[in-house]
């Protein structure tokens, strides 16, 4: 079948073959407008913009202008930036204003390939954003094509880390808005906890094209952007609830050491039930009722701080604070704390100080952020691997786009050792012969620590490692024979130094450069052959002024790149070493597309031992004795295809296991999603709205019908009515005493009448209230009141969800569907949150009272921190960098890392050697 499939291929083309060729004929009619151009005057060109906009307004489609923009922009590159759109470029530009992915190798463009689209669509003036993977890059590319849409007279603008609401809102007013994901997803998030309509910054969600879209819409997609902020003090409550363990005898909890779980079982939760009502904590009847979720999650927790974590092996008590101790290294983790309240039920065991915890003030997926925009397209050099999730999550269909020139790279069979140390040895002889004829290497590491100790191994052998940070850290690589030094150096790529982390990147295909690198995904910055001869201009020559000498500098430069690259590209071009296989074929694949960019000559090759990650968790141990028996000596590789395409079903395994992750977390998320919009486009309409006196008045009639429901059931006797906890909640909710008993004795009274006296006294009194102080005073009262509820409300809400997902998981062992119960739970809880707006909002009102008839400011937002954790690090990627000063702000510091006091030592042997 196999055969006949690719005989079918052979004579129809593929269905991405098929989907290319489609495009061909707009890339012809584009290249017929070329000579037209190239005949217009700048100012002319530039008219272009305008008269597209006004064909816009008369009713044109974006579809209709793509030709004529393409070429446009086509041409206007060629002015403004020196570079001329190659045919498969455009055809990407097409791909992503079709709202796909556009899947091209490294060194194809693709930054340039954004600009078609981009102009096409900002015509509408709705605004274009472009994402990237970081500040540097969104800083880089919106000063770089910037100068293509200025030329077209389209503005500008980009958001990084640090600026303020006003210079944010200017960045999303322009007609192009680079930034990074992290940013804008956490903009909208703000923006939905602002108080008045004017100081949002965001403007809607046109169209985006994401750069690096596998990174960001998948890898990055496993955890979400959280704003926190810290709680109020609620020591008592954990005290209190830390009082109960001790209570609980063997009998009342299961326990797994080897899963590190604890949970309660039936007699547990009887015995707590007990406890918990004699305590006033209970509400209604059972302990895991929806109402309870709260406090069932905080007993969880302060039975794991009593069962599970032992205090001098999982932690320690110093100076009146709990420190975590890392269970991999043994040594404090000052600064960290665990979250969920656990760290704040080990303080209350601990009887030391309980600091606040943090709460969640509004999160959002990347998947849900993105889908918000009403067309969304990505570009990537490894998306293929991915399509199903692409199209299953996204929508996106991916596109292979043609390479301009072919590729030459040779892709090696896997080389596969018995021992992790066999293999490394065999990646430093490599590393020796490439150097030895001065043919760069890249060599690609699964984590920071594998890099670390290839690093060592490398010194051990006689190389020496430059500091990234120095400016002529590369000098030895320029000199020698004609560029090809035998000087045995290497760099190590940091992801810390995004702007130096670029000049590594560039400046790793010199003649004899040895590169080590974690994770090539979203660098944004080409290998090019021989060095790259722009960046090397504008850091060597950033002091000298325009004139004679500088050119002259200039040239001097470019003839030294050109002379490397020759020296380079005889030597066999870039070198790609993997020194494992990823569990995700797309990641192996980015590093291997580092080589053999627009028709260079390439290499790479992947290095395996049974003691890797991959080859252990898929049966390395049956692997091992056959080795064995066959008589594989020490030192000795095994090389077959049949190794690779084992190798590639494992990974496809691991994908498809990740997938189905992600896929689940999403549908959780969804549930959450969709009460998020409500909350968020109801905000908006309360921002917007001139007057909220009808909205508050329903609700104030909505909350009196529920009241007198709860007291008055249907059909009963006044006898039967309770007449005391109706009176009382009259008093609580509305604010006024009225006879609700002497209305129970009237003879033909029922709760409609009831019902109606209650809300003429209500209205009566806001009409009142209006009177004093001023209709327009009154509606600001309203709005602010109403907006405030809402906000505190939803947090809670936030909170409570978060408690109901750990607490559903357990449903699973009752043969009951988590997410099901989930839905329909976290559903009740969204009802019971808006009762309580309408309860809140109503009694605050019904009870106001205003010193001054001055509008009341608008309550400032609460203290914010963002938070996203990076999946392949575990890092939080929105951390604030580290102050030698202050150890507290280090968070975890790899042991073979630079010690962050400054003093030059590694970590081990400076503080890490106190700890």
């Amino acid at each position: 079948m196999a055969g006949l499939g690719a005989l079918a291929r052979k004579i129809f083309g593929s269905a991405n073959d098929r989907k290319v060729k489609a495009f061909k004929a707009k890339v012809d009619a584009i290249s017929a407008l070329e000579p037209e151009m190239q005949a217009l005057t700048d100012d002319q060109l530039r008219a272009r913009t305008a008269d597209f906009r006004e064909q816009l307004k008369n009713g044109a489609k974006l579809d209709d202008l793509l030709i004529p923009a393409f070429a446009t922009v086509r041409e206007a590159a060629k002015r403004a930036l020196g570079q001329r759109h190659y045919d498969v470029q455009l055809i990407g530009g097409m791909v992503l204003n079709a709202n796909q992915i556009a899947e091209m190798r490294t060194g194809e463009g693709k930054t340039l390939v954004a600009t078609a689209p981009v102009y096409l669509n900002a015509l509408t003036g709705k605004g274009v954003h472009v994402v990237t993977v970081n500040d540097y890059l969104a800083k880089r590319d919106s000063d770089w094509m910037g100068q293509v849409y200025r030329f077209l007279g389209l503005t500008v603008g980009c958001i990084t880390h640090g600026l303020s609401d006003e210079e944010r809102r200017a960045a999303y007013a322009a007609d192009v808005t680079y930034g990074t994901n992290n940013e804008f997803g956490f903009d909208y998030l703000r923006d939905n906890m602002k108080h008045e309509r004017p100081s949002m910054v965001q403007r809607g969600h046109n169209f985006a094209i994401v750069d690096e879209v596998d990174s960001i819409l998948i890898d990055e997609a496993r955890t979400p952007l959280i704003i926190s902020g810290p709680l109020e003090d609620r020591s008592d409550f954990y005290n209190t609830i830390d009082a109960f363990i001790p209570q609980l005898t063997e009998e009342d909890y299961e326990m797994d050491e080897k899963a590190r779980s604890v949970s309660f079982t039936e007699a547990g939760n009887e015995k707590l039930e007990g406890i918990l009502s004699q305590a006033g904590l209970l509400k209604g009847d059972h302990l895991y009722d929806v109402e309870n979720v709260a406090v069932v999650h905080h007993l969880q927790q302060a039975l794991k701080a009593h069962k599970l974590f032992q205090r001098d092996k999982d932690y320690i008590v110093r100076n009146d604070e709990v420190v975590i101790i890392d269970e991999f290294t043994g040594r404090m983790m000052p600064g960290r704390r665990f979250s969920e309240g656990l760290h704040q039920a080990l303080e209350a065991r601990e009887k030391v100080r309980i600091q606040p915890e943090n709460q969640t003030l509004a999160s959002i997926t990347f998947q849900n952020y993105f889908r918000m925009y009403d067309k969304l397209a990505g570009m990537t050099g490894t998306a293929s691997t991915e399509a199903d999730e692409f199209a299953d999550i996204y929508s996106l269909d991916v596109v292979e786009i043609p390479t301009n020139v072919n590729v030459q790279r040779i892709d090696d069979d896997d080389e596969v050792y018995r021992s992790a140390e066999e293999k490394y040895n065999a990646i430093v002889k490599l590393i020796d012969e490439c150097k030895e004829r001065g043919q760069p290497i890249l060599v690609g590491t699964t984590s920071i620590e594998k890099s670390e100790y290839l690093a060592d191994l490398l010194k051990k052998h006689g190389y020496k490692q430059i500091d990234v940070t120095d400016p002529n850290a590369f000098a030895p690589l320029y000199d020698g024979d004609g560029g090809t030094s035998k000087e045995k150096i290497f760099a190590v790529l940091n992801a810390r130094y995004h702007e130096q982390e670029a000049f590594i990147i560039a400046q790793a295909g010199l003649p004899g450069a040895v590169t080590i690198a974690t994770n090539m995904a979203g660098r944004g910055t080409d290998i090019q052959l021989g060095g790259n001869a722009e960046m090397r201009i504008d850091r060597e020559l950033a002091d000298v002024p325009e004139g004679p000498d500088r050119d002259a500098k200039i040239a001097t430069i470019k003839a030294e790149v050109e002379d490397r690259k020759q020296k380079a590209l005889a030597a066999g071009g870039l070198y790609v070493i993997g020194t494992e296989r990823h569990e995700s074929r797309r990641i192996d694949n980015q590093l291997r597309g580092r080589s053999g960019r627009q028709g260079d000559p390439g290499h790479s090759k992947f290095f395996l031992s049974l003691q890797d990650d991959l080859m252990r968790i898929f049966g390395s141990e049956r692997m091992d004795s056959m080795l064995q028996k066959l008589g594989l000596e020490e030192g000795e590789a095994i090389i077959h295809p049949w190794i690779n395409k084992a190798l590639e079903k494992a990974q496809q395994k691991v994908e498809a296991r990740n997938f189905d992750v992600r896929k689940n977390l999403l549908k959780f998320d969804d549930v959450m999603n969709d009460q998020r919009k409500v909350v968020f486009e109801q905000r908006i309409e309360l921002m917007d709205g001139e007057s909220l006196q009808e909205t508050v008045a329903d609700m104030r009639h909505d909350m009196i019908e529920d009241m007198v429901n709860r007291h008055i059931p249907e059909r009963a006797y006044p006898e039967q009515w309770d007449t005391d906890g109706l009176l009382q909640e009259v008093r609580t909710l509305l604010n006024v005493d009225l006879p609700v008993k002497d209305w129970a004795a009237e003879e033909g009274i029922a709760d409609e009448e009831v019902k109606e006296r209650l809300r003429r006294a209500a209205d009566e009194i806001m009409a009142a209230k209006a009177a004093k102080y001023g209709p327009d005073i009154m509606r600001q009262v309203e709005k602010a009141v109403l907006l405030q509820t809402l906000d505190n409300l939803w947090r809670e809400h936030l909170s409570n969800l978060d408690h109901l997902r750990s607490a559903v998981a357990f449903r699973g062992y009752a043969q009951r569907d988590p997410l099901q119960e989930y839905k329909t739970e976290s559903f009740a809880l969204f009802e019971t949150m808006l009762a309580q707006l309408r309860q809140i909002t109503t009694a605050q009102l019904m009870r106001v009272e205003l010193v001054t008839e001055q509008p009341p400011a608008q309550p400032e937002l609460p203290e914010m921190q963002g938070h996203h954790i990076n999946p392949l690090t575990g890092e939080d990627e929105m951390a604030e960098p580290r102050d030698p000063e202050n150890p507290d702000s280090w968070g975890k510091v790899g042991r073979n890392e630079a010690c962050p006091c400054g003093s030059g030592k590694k970590y081990k042997h400076c503080h890490g050697a106190l700890a």
